[in-house]
């Protein structure tokens, strides 16, 4: 059995003018976040150590330890939560339709025994708390007329739950069973996140009005505000205490995480304003962050993970990131085999290097989608989705301008003679092309449905794989190609098609996920 070595993780998901909500655990130092219907779990310490829970059947929203660390609770757009384990194969504990729309937020109470969710109920209840094993009711949250987008509970006796939302409300109840304790409409705009400081004596409220309210834990009423001196100029979309409940770190839609210092009084200060590095477009807005152990984790809205040192501030960030929409390409470069390109349905083109991960993102000229990707030395083949097969220098992380050949139908596969440059086969639905300098040379209807090929390295040799599952292996001479074997051995579409790094075998794969390794000069399977 392969042993998996390193993840190369995709990014949290994140949506324009909308917070996300990251978590963690602090005694393994990990966070949680999500994309499409995954969780991802990822370690601060090793980022190329991820595990993956995937067994939502829609996506995913947020998702957050026990205080214990030992189970994770994870809500999605349909008002599921699944409860599961941290350990054994994410063993699933328990499974409740919490609301009947999309839940934003969700919290453990400390003593582990209760869980509060909030959201769209659509028109009936935004909110609602329940015991973690029944999943019976505890409590009735009146008082919000629309979609709550954040909810809290204290952290110590006696227990507090806070929520607010997109009618600028913010509302504390008190309990177990939980009820109306009383209601706040300072804020001018929705309100996205409420969180209580870990020694329960605070509480804060941020908005989309710029506005930080401050709270007492207990009462719930209003002691103090962020002051605007030096305060953020847009949309506060997330907040994070600091372990010892004295500082706060906020990001915002004006591309900044400010940290506070929070005075007894309930007063708060900027202290620092963190820098992320950017390329200065709308992607560089910040939606998330996190205040866990020394880390500060900050989330923009392109994807990108910042983590700044909360001892050295003035340290300059480690960052990485990953795709946000689906990989549909990979490819690793001939020159150095330790550095992967992949692509993703939304054209973006990221760099990976074996033992470090993420390296950074092509800079393309055009945001056309990529759907099959081949590298060498200093440049990149891709085809799309438009007809176009595209050749595009690179420099370092930029993308220089790409040259483009139409071939009439879209590309399913594309692959390079390596040792005889500029020589590429691009299959389409029909038939191949043979392109020598990003000119077709050759056209050839193959009579069968072509699902994926490949070029042997020296050009001398192509396999086509079709839809009936089986493989068609052609010489080249010039820009004929003739069939020398057909090979029948899978039972469904053939999906993608490799030689070994010798060239001494090659391997196929089809879309029932099986593989079969053949002996190229024998034919038979290896």
């Amino acid at each position: 059995m392969a042993d998996l070595i390193e993840t190369y993780a995709c990014a949290p998901s994140t949506e324009r003018g909308r917070g996300i909500l990251i978590s963690g655990d602090p005694k393994s130092n990990s966070i949680l976040y999500t994309n499409g219907r995954s969780v991802i779990i990822r370690y601060l310490d090793n980022p190329l150590k991820v595990h993956v829970y995937g067994e939502h059947g829609y996506p995913v929203t947020v998702a957050r330890y026990s205080p214990n660390g030992e189970w994770i609770a994870s809500a999605d757009v349909s008002g599921t939560i699944r409860i599961w384990g941290t350990h054994n194969d994410f063993v699933l504990h328990n499974e409740f339709r919490v609301l009947s729309g999309r839940i934003d937020d969700l919290q453990w109470s400390p003593d582990m025994l209760r869980i509060v969710a909030s959201g769209d109920g659509k028109g009936k209840s935004f909110v609602r708390a329940f015991m973690w094993d029944t999943g019976s009711t505890v409590g009735d949250f009146d008082g919000h007329s629309r979609r709550v987008l954040s909810c809290a509970f204290k952290p110590t006796r006696p227990f507090r739950i806070v929520t607010c939302g997109e009618d600028f409300i913010v509302n504390f109840y008190e309990g177990p069973p939980f009820k109306f304790m009383l209601s706040h409409r300072e804020h001018s705009n929705f309100v996205n996140c409420v969180r209580f400081s870990p020694d329960g004596s605070k509480c804060i409220s941020v908005g989309s009005d710029k506005k930080g309210i401050i709270y007492n834990g207990k009462t719930g009423e209003i002691i103090g505000h962020l002051s605007p001196d030096d305060g953020h100029t847009s949309s506060i979309y997330a907040i994070s205490w600091s372990p010892d409940s004295k500082q706060l770190l906020t990001v915002s839609a004006d591309k900044s995480a400010k940290i506070w210092e929070i005075s007894e009084n309930g007063s708060g200060n900027v202290i620092k304003t963190l820098v992320c590095p950017a390329s200065g477009g709308v992607d560089d807005m910040l939606v998330g962050c996190l205040w866990q152990n020394d880390h500060l984790v900050i989330v923009s809205l392109g994807g990108t993970i910042h983590l700044f040192s909360a001892s050295d501030l003035d340290k300059a960030p480690v960052s990485f990131s990953g795709h946000l929409k689906n990989v549909n390409a990979l490819t690793v470069v001939q020159s150095d085999p330790k550095l992967i390109l992949t692509s993703s349905y939304d054209g973006h083109i990221f760099k990976w290097t074996q033992g470090q991960g993420y390296k950074g993102r092509l800079e393309k000229k055009d945001s056309s989608q990529v759907k099959c990707i081949a590298a060498v030395e200093q440049e990149v083949i891709t085809s799309g989705f438009d007809d176009n097969v595209r050749r595009i220098p690179l420099n370092g992380n930029e993308c220089g301008a790409a040259e483009q050949v139409d071939i009439g139908s879209q590309p399913k596969d594309l692959s390079l003679a390596i040792d005889s440059p500029g020589l590429a086969l691009v299959s389409t639905e029909s038939g191949v092309s043979l392109l020598k300098d990003l000119k077709v040379v050759s056209n050839i209807n193959l009579g069968f449905t072509v699902t994926a090929s490949i070029i042997a390295p020296d050009g001398s040799e192509a396999i086509v794989g079709g839809q009936d599952g089986k493989l068609h292996i052609y010489s080249v001479s010039g820009d004929n190609l003739t069939e020398e074997a057909v090979l029948e051995k899978h039972r469904g579409a053939i999906s993608v098609i490799r030689y070994s790094p010798d060239v001494s075998m090659f391997a196929s794969a089809d879309i029932n996920r099986e593989a079969v390794v053949w002996d190229r000069a024998s034919k038979e399977v290896a």
